[in-house]
């Protein structure tokens, strides 16, 4: 259970259409990550899903029945926030069975459920806390306890580590991927952060101004994008391009080179001078102003070059990315 399916959905705001008429197939138990700038409709065309939010067209079907017009609470999902929502008066134990409680399910039955969920949530030691007691990603453990208990046929989360430090996000990015792992259900799971998307989903949907720019797995939208918006979105640091006579040697009125395709040496293809040099332990990070503008380059944590250093960079032919003039790969 749990495959979503999404024909020609639109959403219009009074005038404003935010969604044009969009197709989507989300398999049973896939991670499936929406991603995209602020603005792109993601976080819309989640709560579309969840029914938050009424749909203007098309038609949202769960396990291959229509669940356009249902309630929220008809359709089997449970959605994790960015917002932890917890009640504070309560304890951990008390808001996760709060949902079951609501059911009207017995007592017995809801303290197994609990205590299950506590269990692959390392929250067994926590349950007779309170939420002002445990910490941003306890917290968030919590929120996601509350939603498992639920049995749902997916679980959709809102960026739900936005507001933890970076540190914390690490962790919970791990958690969330075994927590997967552990249930196999459907996850749905929207970030402006292309750095989760890659580490955490099986298949990437890339929007822009409500739009699907293209769909597929970290690796495919990585070495194949469709187009330079989502070349230049997935990937970090991010894609340089250049135009001009440059682009024109390789057939292409622009050219896109990946950061870590970019060989630093004394002699090479472009010459230029190290405007800042960032030196991070494992990586480098060089930005070179070059007659093509800055390049932005990833090399070894151990390279020898500083601000000033004249430098040499030789990209690697079989990675450049080429595209025409209405920005579509080629």
């Amino acid at each position: 259970m749990g495959q979503i399916e999404l024909k020609g959905v639109t959403k219009r705001f009074g005038d404003v259409e935010v969604i044009p008429p969009l197709d989507l197939q989300i398999n049973e138990g896939e991670f499936v990550v929406f991603v995209g700038p602020s603005g792109c409709g993601k976080s819309t065309l989640l709560r579309l899903i969840a029914g938050l939010e009424d749909t203007t067209g098309g038609r949202i079907e769960i396990d291959g029945k229509d669940a356009t017009d249902l309630r929220p609470a008809q359709r089997r999902l449970a959605m994790v926030f960015q917002s932890y929502a917890l009640y504070p008066h309560m304890s951990v134990r008390k808001n996760i069975a709060f949902p079951l409680k609501m059911a009207k399910l017995s007592q017995a039955e809801i303290d197994k459920k609990v205590e299950g969920a506590a269990k692959v949530l390392n929250l067994s030691s926590y349950l007779d806390r309170r939420p002002g007691q445990l910490s941003g990603g306890q917290r968030q453990r919590v929120a996601i306890g509350r939603a498992i208990v639920r049995e749902p046929a997916a679980f959709l989360f809102d960026e739900p580590l936005s507001n933890l430090d970076a540190a914390l996000r690490v962790n919970m990015r791990l958690e969330i991927s075994e927590l997967h792992n552990s249930l196999k259900t459907t996850m749905i799971y929207v970030t402006h952060d292309q750095v989760e998307a890659m580490t955490m989903a099986d298949k990437i949907v890339v929007l822009q101004a409500g739009r699907i720019e293209q769909v597929g797995t970290p690796l495919e939208l990585y070495r194949t994008p469709k187009n330079r918006f989502v070349a230049g979105f997935i990937g970090s640091p991010k894609m340089n391009f250049i135009g001009g006579t440059e682009a024109q040697k390789h057939g292409a009125h622009e050219i896109g080179i990946r950061p870590e395709h970019i060989t630093v040496g004394t002699s090479g293809d472009w010459q230029g001078r190290v405007t800042v040099s960032e030196h991070l332990g494992s990586d480098t990070y060089l930005h070179v102003q070059t007659d093509h503008g800055i390049i932005n380059v990833r090399s070894a944590g151990n390279v020898d070059v500083h601000h000033g250093d004249t430098v040499w960079l030789t990209p690697e032919t079989a990675n450049i990315h080429k595209f025409d003039a209405n920005g579509s790969a080629v």
